[in-house]
Protein backbone atom coordinates (compact mmCIF):
# COMPACT_ATOMS: atom_id res chain seq x y z
CA UNK A 1 0.00 0.00 0.00
CA UNK A 2 2.91 2.46 1.14
CA UNK A 3 4.84 1.69 -2.21
CA UNK A 4 1.20 2.03 -4.54
CA UNK A 5 0.74 5.70 -2.88
CA UNK A 6 3.75 6.79 -3.38
CA UNK A 7 3.59 5.29 -7.35
CA UNK A 8 0.73 7.90 -7.17
CA UNK A 9 1.80 10.56 -5.33
CA UNK A 10 4.80 10.52 -7.78
CA UNK A 11 2.55 10.17 -11.24
CA UNK A 12 0.66 13.20 -9.33
CA UNK A 13 3.40 15.11 -8.81
CA UNK A 14 4.77 14.17 -13.06
CA UNK A 15 1.85 15.55 -14.05
CA UNK A 16 1.60 18.83 -11.82
CA UNK A 17 5.14 19.26 -13.49
CA UNK A 18 4.13 18.84 -16.66
CA UNK A 19 1.26 21.01 -16.74
CA UNK A 20 3.43 23.67 -15.14
CA UNK A 21 5.91 23.53 -18.25
CA UNK A 22 2.92 23.33 -20.35
CA UNK A 23 1.88 26.48 -18.95
CA UNK A 24 4.78 28.11 -18.85
CA UNK A 25 5.60 27.34 -22.24
CA UNK A 26 2.41 28.12 -24.05
CA UNK A 27 4.09 31.00 -25.90
CA UNK A 28 5.66 34.37 -25.83
CA UNK A 29 2.73 37.58 -26.93
CA UNK A 30 4.38 40.97 -27.75
CA UNK A 31 2.68 43.69 -26.93
CA UNK A 32 3.02 47.24 -28.40
CA UNK A 33 1.62 50.21 -26.80
CA UNK A 34 1.63 53.85 -28.04
CA UNK A 35 2.70 55.83 -25.10
CA UNK A 36 3.24 56.42 -21.22
CA UNK A 37 1.83 59.65 -21.29
CA UNK A 38 -1.67 58.63 -20.69
CA UNK A 39 -2.24 56.50 -17.60
CA UNK A 40 -4.74 54.74 -19.39
CA UNK A 41 -2.07 53.07 -21.90
CA UNK A 42 -0.05 52.35 -18.84
CA UNK A 43 -3.14 50.50 -16.94
CA UNK A 44 -3.61 48.73 -20.15
CA UNK A 45 -0.01 47.30 -20.48
CA UNK A 46 0.17 45.82 -16.93
CA UNK A 47 -3.56 44.26 -17.54
CA UNK A 48 -2.64 42.67 -20.72
CA UNK A 49 1.08 41.07 -19.10
CA UNK A 50 -1.26 40.24 -15.89
CA UNK A 51 -4.06 38.33 -17.59
CA UNK A 52 -1.87 36.21 -20.31
CA UNK A 53 0.74 35.81 -17.41
CA UNK A 54 -2.46 34.00 -15.49
CA UNK A 55 -3.12 31.91 -18.41
CA UNK A 56 0.65 30.58 -18.85
CA UNK A 57 2.23 32.80 -21.70
CA UNK A 58 5.22 35.56 -21.39
CA UNK A 59 5.25 39.06 -22.67
CA UNK A 60 7.34 41.59 -24.34
CA UNK A 61 5.45 44.73 -23.43
CA UNK A 62 7.38 48.03 -25.05
CA UNK A 63 6.06 51.45 -25.00
CA UNK A 64 6.97 53.73 -28.41
CA UNK A 65 6.39 57.33 -26.53
CA UNK A 66 4.10 58.64 -29.49
CA UNK A 67 7.38 57.98 -31.99
CA UNK A 68 6.15 55.85 -35.25
CA UNK A 69 9.70 55.02 -36.38
CA UNK A 70 10.17 53.57 -32.39
CA UNK A 71 6.92 52.00 -32.48
CA UNK A 72 7.95 50.00 -36.11
CA UNK A 73 11.20 49.24 -34.67
CA UNK A 74 9.85 47.79 -31.19
CA UNK A 75 7.75 45.39 -33.68
CA UNK A 76 10.18 44.37 -35.71
CA UNK A 77 12.52 43.51 -32.56
CA UNK A 78 9.22 41.67 -31.44
CA UNK A 79 9.06 40.12 -34.89
CA UNK A 80 12.46 38.56 -34.86
CA UNK A 81 11.78 36.71 -31.02
CA UNK A 82 9.06 34.82 -32.71
CA UNK A 83 6.03 35.55 -30.43
CA UNK A 84 2.44 33.98 -31.67
CA UNK A 85 0.80 36.86 -31.72
CA UNK A 86 1.43 40.32 -31.91
CA UNK A 87 -0.90 43.11 -29.79
CA UNK A 88 -0.97 46.62 -31.16
CA UNK A 89 -1.85 50.03 -30.19
CA UNK A 90 -1.06 52.07 -32.94
CA UNK A 91 0.64 55.51 -32.64
CA UNK A 92 -0.95 56.07 -36.53
CA UNK A 93 -2.80 53.79 -37.63
CA UNK A 94 -1.45 53.86 -41.33
CA UNK A 95 2.11 53.42 -40.92
CA UNK A 96 2.59 50.20 -40.09
CA UNK A 97 1.74 48.40 -43.39
CA UNK A 98 5.19 46.95 -44.08
CA UNK A 99 5.86 45.87 -40.54
CA UNK A 100 2.67 43.55 -40.41
CA UNK A 101 3.77 42.12 -43.90
CA UNK A 102 6.83 40.60 -42.01
CA UNK A 103 4.98 39.33 -38.87
CA UNK A 104 2.34 37.58 -41.80
CA UNK A 105 5.52 35.73 -43.37
CA UNK A 106 6.75 34.80 -39.97
CA UNK A 107 2.61 32.96 -39.15
CA UNK A 108 2.54 35.56 -36.62
CA UNK A 109 -1.71 36.56 -36.07
CA UNK A 110 -2.16 40.53 -35.10
CA UNK A 111 -4.82 41.95 -32.87
CA UNK A 112 -4.90 45.39 -33.15
CA UNK A 113 -6.06 46.92 -29.78
CA UNK A 114 -8.26 49.89 -29.25
CA UNK A 115 -7.20 51.70 -31.82
CA UNK A 116 -7.64 50.18 -35.80
CA UNK A 117 -4.55 49.69 -37.91
CA UNK A 118 -5.21 50.16 -41.49
CA UNK A 119 -4.31 49.37 -45.24
CA UNK A 120 -3.06 45.98 -44.28
CA UNK A 121 -4.73 42.71 -45.10
CA UNK A 122 -2.57 41.40 -41.84
CA UNK A 123 -5.17 42.50 -38.73
CA UNK A 124 -6.92 39.32 -37.70
CA UNK A 125 -8.25 40.67 -35.18
CA UNK A 126 -9.61 43.95 -33.65
CA UNK A 127 -10.63 44.33 -29.86
CA UNK A 128 -12.14 47.68 -28.89
CA UNK A 129 -15.09 49.60 -27.22
CA UNK A 130 -18.03 50.44 -28.69
CA UNK A 131 -16.41 53.47 -30.30
CA UNK A 132 -19.58 55.30 -31.88
CA UNK A 133 -21.57 54.91 -28.83
CA UNK A 134 -18.58 56.79 -27.02
CA UNK A 135 -19.76 59.90 -28.90
CA UNK A 136 -23.09 59.14 -28.66
CA UNK A 137 -23.01 59.18 -24.93
CA UNK A 138 -20.63 62.53 -24.82
CA UNK A 139 -23.07 64.19 -27.01
CA UNK A 140 -26.01 63.44 -24.78
CA UNK A 141 -24.41 64.50 -21.42
CA UNK A 142 -24.24 67.75 -23.79
CA UNK A 143 -27.60 67.70 -24.37
CA UNK A 144 -29.14 66.69 -21.16
CA UNK A 145 -27.56 69.15 -19.32
CA UNK A 146 -28.86 71.95 -21.34
CA UNK A 147 -32.10 71.00 -21.62
CA UNK A 148 -32.08 71.26 -25.20
CA UNK A 149 -34.83 68.72 -25.31
CA UNK A 150 -36.96 70.49 -23.37
CA UNK A 151 -36.73 73.11 -25.85
CA UNK A 152 -34.08 75.08 -24.41
CA UNK A 153 -31.55 77.10 -25.97
CA UNK A 154 -29.74 78.62 -28.16
CA UNK A 155 -26.64 77.91 -26.38
CA UNK A 156 -23.04 78.49 -28.32
CA UNK A 157 -20.91 74.89 -28.43
CA UNK A 158 -17.62 74.84 -29.49
CA UNK A 159 -16.08 71.14 -31.09
CA UNK A 160 -13.13 69.16 -30.57
CA UNK A 161 -11.63 66.08 -32.51
CA UNK A 162 -8.90 63.60 -31.33
CA UNK A 163 -5.84 62.81 -33.33
CA UNK A 164 -6.56 62.45 -37.14
CA UNK A 165 -4.24 59.61 -37.78
CA UNK A 166 -6.29 57.76 -35.05
CA UNK A 167 -9.29 55.75 -36.74
CA UNK A 168 -11.23 55.80 -33.51
CA UNK A 169 -11.23 59.87 -33.34
CA UNK A 170 -13.69 59.65 -36.24
CA UNK A 171 -16.02 57.10 -34.89
CA UNK A 172 -16.15 59.55 -31.59
CA UNK A 173 -16.63 62.47 -33.97
CA UNK A 174 -19.31 60.93 -36.04
CA UNK A 175 -20.92 59.34 -33.03
CA UNK A 176 -21.24 62.96 -31.32
CA UNK A 177 -22.41 64.53 -34.33
CA UNK A 178 -25.10 61.94 -35.00
CA UNK A 179 -26.75 63.63 -31.39
CA UNK A 180 -25.83 67.47 -32.07
CA UNK A 181 -26.23 68.07 -35.55
CA UNK A 182 -30.15 68.01 -35.33
CA UNK A 183 -29.41 70.95 -32.83
CA UNK A 184 -27.08 72.61 -34.95
CA UNK A 185 -29.28 72.90 -37.91
CA UNK A 186 -32.50 73.71 -36.29
CA UNK A 187 -30.33 76.69 -34.46
CA UNK A 188 -30.65 75.34 -30.85
CA UNK A 189 -26.54 75.35 -30.64
CA UNK A 190 -24.72 77.77 -32.77
CA UNK A 191 -20.81 77.18 -33.17
CA UNK A 192 -19.84 80.74 -33.49
CA UNK A 193 -16.33 79.53 -34.68
CA UNK A 194 -18.10 77.85 -37.48
CA UNK A 195 -15.21 75.31 -37.22
CA UNK A 196 -16.75 71.65 -37.98
CA UNK A 197 -15.47 68.37 -39.57
CA UNK A 198 -12.13 66.72 -38.05
CA UNK A 199 -10.15 68.44 -40.70
CA UNK A 200 -11.14 71.37 -38.54
CA UNK A 201 -11.01 70.27 -35.63
CA UNK A 202 -8.87 67.46 -34.96
CA UNK A 203 -6.04 67.59 -32.53
CA UNK A 204 -2.85 65.63 -33.22
CA UNK A 205 -1.50 63.09 -31.07
CA UNK A 206 -4.61 63.85 -28.65
CA UNK A 207 -1.98 66.71 -27.35
CA UNK A 208 -3.31 68.68 -24.74
CA UNK A 209 -1.55 71.72 -25.07
CA UNK A 210 -2.55 71.72 -28.77
CA UNK A 211 -6.29 71.60 -27.40
CA UNK A 212 -5.90 74.45 -25.05
CA UNK A 213 -3.94 77.00 -27.50
CA UNK A 214 -7.02 76.67 -30.05
CA UNK A 215 -9.19 77.15 -26.74
CA UNK A 216 -7.59 80.23 -26.35
CA UNK A 217 -7.70 81.27 -30.23
CA UNK A 218 -11.35 80.28 -30.19
CA UNK A 219 -12.11 82.44 -27.23
CA UNK A 220 -10.16 85.59 -28.03
CA UNK A 221 -11.86 85.59 -31.87
CA UNK A 222 -15.43 84.43 -30.82
CA UNK A 223 -16.25 85.47 -27.60
CA UNK A 224 -15.93 89.12 -26.80
CA UNK A 225 -19.30 89.13 -25.39
CA UNK A 226 -20.49 86.21 -26.11
CA UNK A 227 -20.68 83.02 -23.42
CA UNK A 228 -19.44 79.34 -24.53
CA UNK A 229 -22.02 77.26 -23.04
CA UNK A 230 -20.32 73.90 -24.11
CA UNK A 231 -17.20 72.23 -25.61
CA UNK A 232 -17.28 68.53 -26.81
CA UNK A 233 -14.02 67.14 -26.04
CA UNK A 234 -13.25 63.46 -27.00
CA UNK A 235 -11.00 62.47 -24.48
CA UNK A 236 -9.98 63.98 -21.08
CA UNK A 237 -6.16 65.13 -22.04
CA UNK A 238 -7.67 67.74 -24.26
CA UNK A 239 -10.38 68.44 -21.67
CA UNK A 240 -7.93 69.48 -18.59
CA UNK A 241 -6.22 71.90 -21.74
CA UNK A 242 -9.45 73.18 -22.71
CA UNK A 243 -10.70 73.90 -18.95
CA UNK A 244 -7.03 75.87 -18.07
CA UNK A 245 -7.91 77.93 -21.18
CA UNK A 246 -11.60 78.65 -19.97
CA UNK A 247 -10.36 79.25 -16.24
CA UNK A 248 -7.97 81.40 -17.98
CA UNK A 249 -10.34 84.09 -18.98
CA UNK A 250 -12.55 83.83 -15.91
CA UNK A 251 -14.65 80.33 -16.33
CA UNK A 252 -15.28 78.15 -13.73
CA UNK A 253 -16.21 80.53 -11.21
CA UNK A 254 -19.09 81.72 -8.84
CA UNK A 255 -19.58 84.50 -11.25
CA UNK A 256 -19.15 82.43 -14.70
CA UNK A 257 -19.41 78.81 -14.28
CA UNK A 258 -17.72 76.24 -16.48
CA UNK A 259 -19.31 75.22 -19.76
CA UNK A 260 -20.21 71.67 -19.81
CA UNK A 261 -17.08 69.88 -21.28
CA UNK A 262 -16.76 66.20 -21.95
CA UNK A 263 -13.90 63.57 -22.03
CA UNK A 264 -12.85 60.13 -22.03
CA UNK A 265 -10.99 57.10 -20.34
CA UNK A 266 -12.10 58.47 -16.74
CA UNK A 267 -8.54 59.88 -15.86
CA UNK A 268 -7.43 60.85 -12.18
CA UNK A 269 -6.78 64.46 -12.90
CA UNK A 270 -10.44 64.66 -15.04
CA UNK A 271 -12.59 62.84 -12.24
CA UNK A 272 -10.92 64.81 -9.65
CA UNK A 273 -12.14 67.90 -11.74
CA UNK A 274 -15.73 66.46 -12.11
CA UNK A 275 -16.26 66.44 -8.52
CA UNK A 276 -14.64 69.89 -8.30
CA UNK A 277 -17.29 70.67 -10.22
CA UNK A 278 -15.29 71.66 -13.07
CA UNK A 279 -15.12 68.98 -16.31
CA UNK A 280 -19.12 68.00 -16.42
CA UNK A 281 -18.48 64.25 -17.75
CA UNK A 282 -15.99 61.56 -18.93
CA UNK A 283 -16.69 57.76 -20.37
CA UNK A 284 -15.26 55.32 -18.99
CA UNK A 285 -13.53 52.18 -20.70
CA UNK A 286 -12.94 49.64 -18.48
CA UNK A 287 -9.32 48.30 -19.61
CA UNK A 288 -9.27 45.54 -17.62
CA UNK A 289 -12.51 44.14 -19.35
CA UNK A 290 -10.81 45.27 -22.44
CA UNK A 291 -7.41 42.99 -21.36
CA UNK A 292 -9.24 40.38 -20.48
CA UNK A 293 -11.25 40.36 -23.95
CA UNK A 294 -8.11 40.01 -25.87
CA UNK A 295 -6.18 37.49 -23.50
CA UNK A 296 -9.06 34.85 -24.28
CA UNK A 297 -9.14 36.09 -28.18
CA UNK A 298 -5.54 35.43 -27.84
CA UNK A 299 -5.83 32.15 -26.17
CA UNK A 300 -8.70 30.94 -28.55
CA UNK A 301 -6.05 31.58 -31.23
CA UNK A 302 -3.21 29.79 -30.11
CA UNK A 303 -5.90 26.88 -28.82
CA UNK A 304 -6.59 26.47 -32.65
CA UNK A 305 -10.09 27.62 -31.54
CA UNK A 306 -12.62 30.58 -33.21
CA UNK A 307 -12.01 33.50 -31.51
CA UNK A 308 -15.64 35.27 -29.79
CA UNK A 309 -16.50 38.33 -31.84
CA UNK A 310 -19.62 39.98 -32.38
CA UNK A 311 -19.06 42.76 -35.08
CA UNK A 312 -18.45 41.67 -38.35
CA UNK A 313 -18.99 44.75 -40.95
CA UNK A 314 -17.98 47.99 -38.97
CA UNK A 315 -14.53 48.54 -39.12
CA UNK A 316 -12.95 48.60 -42.39
CA UNK A 317 -9.11 48.84 -42.26
CA UNK A 318 -9.58 50.36 -46.29
CA UNK A 319 -8.44 46.83 -47.30
CA UNK A 320 -10.91 44.50 -45.23
CA UNK A 321 -13.67 44.47 -42.77
CA UNK A 322 -11.91 43.00 -39.65
CA UNK A 323 -13.40 41.16 -37.12
CA UNK A 324 -14.13 42.85 -34.10
CA UNK A 325 -14.91 42.77 -30.42
CA UNK A 326 -16.59 45.46 -29.13
CA UNK A 327 -17.35 46.52 -25.22
CA UNK A 328 -19.39 48.79 -23.60
CA UNK A 329 -18.67 52.49 -23.00
CA UNK A 330 -20.40 53.85 -19.59
CA UNK A 331 -20.97 57.80 -19.38
CA UNK A 332 -19.53 59.03 -15.76
CA UNK A 333 -20.70 62.26 -13.84
CA UNK A 334 -20.75 63.62 -10.21
CA UNK A 335 -24.39 61.36 -9.88
CA UNK A 336 -22.64 58.02 -10.83
CA UNK A 337 -19.04 58.01 -10.07
CA UNK A 338 -18.35 56.18 -6.71
CA UNK A 339 -20.90 53.05 -7.86
CA UNK A 340 -19.18 52.78 -11.72
CA UNK A 341 -15.23 53.87 -10.65
CA UNK A 342 -15.07 52.94 -7.10
CA UNK A 343 -17.61 50.44 -6.31
CA UNK A 344 -16.14 48.65 -9.38
CA UNK A 345 -12.40 49.00 -7.87
CA UNK A 346 -11.13 50.40 -10.97
CA UNK A 347 -9.85 53.26 -8.18
CA UNK A 348 -10.05 53.84 -4.59
CA UNK A 349 -11.56 56.63 -2.74
CA UNK A 350 -7.84 58.01 -1.57
CA UNK A 351 -6.48 58.52 -5.20
CA UNK A 352 -9.29 60.78 -5.90
CA UNK A 353 -8.95 62.87 -2.85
Amino acid sequence: MKHLLLSVFFVAFTLSLSDMAYAQGKGLVGISMPTKSSARWISDGNNLVKYLKDKGYTTDLQYAEDDIPNQIAQIEAMIAKKPKVLVIAPIDGTTLTDILQKAHDANIKVIAYDRLIRNSPYVDYYVTFDNFKVGVLQAQSIVDKLGLKDGKGPYNIELFGGSPDDNNAYFFYNGAMSVLEPYIKSGKLVVRSKQMGMDKVGTLRWDGATAQARMDNLLSAYYGTEKVDAVLSPYDGLSIGILSSLKGVGYCTAKQPCPVVTGQDAEIPSVKSILRGEQYSTIFKDTRELAKATSNMIDAIISGKKPEVNDVKTYNNGVKVVPAYLLKPVLVNASNWKQVLIDSGYYTEAQLK
